[in-house]
This record gives C-alpha cells, sequence and structure tokens, in this order.
C-alpha cells in the first residue's frame, strides 16, 4: 500500500510522463507535492522503486519511467494537445540532410534548403554570451522554417537534455520578444547573459527552468529577462 505522498507523486510523474513526454525535474516534484526540500522527493521516489512502482534509467538524466500504477487508477490517455501545450518535442534533422532526399534533383535539393546565419554557441547550462558572428551560417531544411526571422545557435552544455536538446546540437530560433509559457526560448538576461530554457511565469516572476535536475530553476524579476526568440526546430549530426 503506498502512502498519500507516494500516491501523489507517482501520479503526478505519470501525468507528466503522459503529456510531456519526460519525466518531471525535482523542482517541479516539489512544487507538486508542496514539500519544503529536494530530499523529500528522493525518499519518495526510492520507496516507490522498492516496491516495484517506479524506475530509474540509468545514465540518463530526468528518465524516470512508471512501471504500473495502484490498481484503483485507469491510466489517462496521453493527448497530442497537452503534450504541445506543454512541451518541446524536437524535430530532429540529420546533417546532410538535402543530400538524403530520395528522388531529388540537385536543383530540388538546393531549393530545399535555407541558410540561416550561425551566431554562436549558447548555453545550455550555466549562461554565456551568445556569440554573434555574423559570418557562419548553417542550412536548415525550408519545411523546418515557418513565417518570421530565424537564426541558428550551437548548443553548450546538458540542462536541456531531458527536452532532447544535447550537448553540440545546432537549435533554430524563431525571432521575437513574446512566447508561451512554456516555450523553450532564448532568454537575454540582466542585458549581457544569454541562456536556452524553459519560460514559466509565475505570478509577476518569470522562471528559467532546465531540462536536467541537476541544474535549479532560476527566478527573476520580468524587467530582468527579455525573450530573444522561441525554439522551433533542431539539426542535429552524426
Amino acid at each position: 500500500m503506498l502512502t498519500r505522498k507516494q500516491h501523489e507523486l507517482l501520479i503526478f510523474i505519470d501525468n507528466h510522463l503522459r503529456s510531456t513526454g519526460f519525466s518531471p525535474s525535482f523542482e517541479e516534484m516539489k512544487e507538486a507535492l508542496q514539500l519544503k526540500s529536494k530530499s523529500g522527493i528522493h525518499r519518495l521516489i526510492t520507496a516507490l522503486e522498492e516496491r516495484g512502482f517506479l524506475r530509474r534509467r540509468a545514465h540518463r538524466a530526468r528518465a524516470l519511467e512508471v512501471l504500473r500504477l495502484p490498481e484503483s487508477v485507469a491510466p489517462a490517455p496521453r493527448t497530442d494537445t497537452a503534450r504541445a501545450a506543454t512541451a518541446f518535442a524536437p524535430n530532429v534533422i540529420r546533417g546532410n540532410f538535402a543530400s538524403n532526399l530520395p528522388g531529388a534533383s540537385r536543383n530540388a535539393q538546393d531549393a530545399a534548403a535555407v541558410h540561416l546565419p550561425l551566431y554562436g554557441r549558447i548555453a545550455a547550462g550555466q549562461p554565456i554570451e551568445a556569440l554573434r558572428d555574423q559570418g557562419s551560417t548553417v542550412e536548415v531544411p525550408a519545411a523546418l522554417l515557418g513565417g518570421g526571422d530565424h537564426y541558428a545557435l550551437e548548443v553548450a552544455g546538458d540542462s536541456m537534455e531531458g527536452a532532447g536538446i544535447l550537448d553540440g546540437d545546432t537549435v533554430i530560433i524563431r525571432r521575437g520578444d513574446i512566447a508561451d509559457n512554456g516555450s523553450v526560448v532564448v532568454a537575454l538576461v540582466d542585458e549581457n547573459e544569454v541562456t536556452l530554457k524553459r519560460l514559466r511565469r509565475k505570478g509577476n516572476s518569470i522562471a528559467l527552468e532546465a531540462a536536467n535536475p541537476r541544474y535549479e530553476t532560476r527566478i527573476f524579476g520580468p524587467d530582468r529577462v527579455k525573450v530573444q526568440g522561441r525554439l522551433v526546430g533542431l539539426l542535429r549530426r552524426y
């Protein structure tokens, strides 16, 4: 039999997995259960593991797997609408994509590509100032882009790996100063730090949230953070 807190945490993790595709951070679990410290979450997860309800996948950040639910709980269906509203599911495009388009001529391959400015490395760990090297570009499938102005940044760090964004990936950003709550954004902090994080608005505060439990969520006043663009795509070379 599970305690009330164990039951609440298990259901919260299961719902989060179904709606986003990845497990919640320890900070999110702590807030959801209204606990004062993350050590309580660690104890609850260990207890659920021992009882066969949860499993932690080795060598992966934020990798919790729900093995089973209490018999009194029916699993909720996973909806695409909920997933789209709360998470970025990266559309990974492999490098040298043009040459892999089946049946396409060279002219068709060229027409299918757009060259975006590559502004340098952006931290997905500790914030660094993004390098703006206007001389570099990256080739991107035109189908990956919608309307608006776009640019590319290379990711440095592992704080967004829980959202499928890895060190060395190239992210495609749609320029703009507005983003929905829960979007992955390029954020300018205090006019001199640029970072790639998930944006959460909490009252009059703005939270920049990592997708790796090793990194703390940073909370700022609304005048300290400016959105510089929203993540719309991702390129990865193998």
